[in-house]
């Protein structure tokens, strides 16, 4: 008798808020642009990936992200500290000459760090991740 009245539901997906502390901005200058995403393929650079969460906020001393709630899974930060304003990470022949960070204060050798290092899980919980911006320059 119940499964009838079963078919059609669908169970909720858990949602958990993901949230963001940027410390080490070196002048409020420009934006700093983040990116969540759960695509490793995508990641860092998400600028084709439909469904990441993307902010613009003020450089301002600490700044804080909120990204809202997201389905459970994996997921990492990416970010740019853009002090000129237009959009992007500006680089010197190939190296970032603006600043950047990620999630977990994933290491950077030679290139970004990669999708498994920088990847946190998010269940029905609150996330929050405390990245420090570097600069090479």
């Amino acid at each position: 008798m119940l499964a009838p009245a079963l078919l059609g539901t669908s169970v909720p997906a858990h949602l958990g808020q993901v949230s963001a502390t940027v410390t080490g901005l070196r002048s409020d200058h420009g934006q700093v642009l983040a990116c969540l995403t759960e695509s490793k393929a995508r990641f860092p650079n998400c600028e084709r990936d439909v469904s990441a969460r993307t902010l613009t906020v003020p450089a301002q001393g600490r700044v804080e992200l909120d990204f809202g709630k997201v389905p459970a899974g994996t997921y990492a930060i990416a970010l740019v500290h853009d002090e000129n304003g237009n959009g992007k990470l500006d680089k010197r022949l190939v190296i970032p000459a603006e600043g950047f960070g990620f999630s977990r204060n994933a290491r950077v050798s030679f290139g970004p760090p990669s999708f498994a290092s920088a990847a946190f899980a998010v269940d029905s919980e609150q996330e929050h991740q405390a990245i420090r911006m570097r600069y090479l320059f």
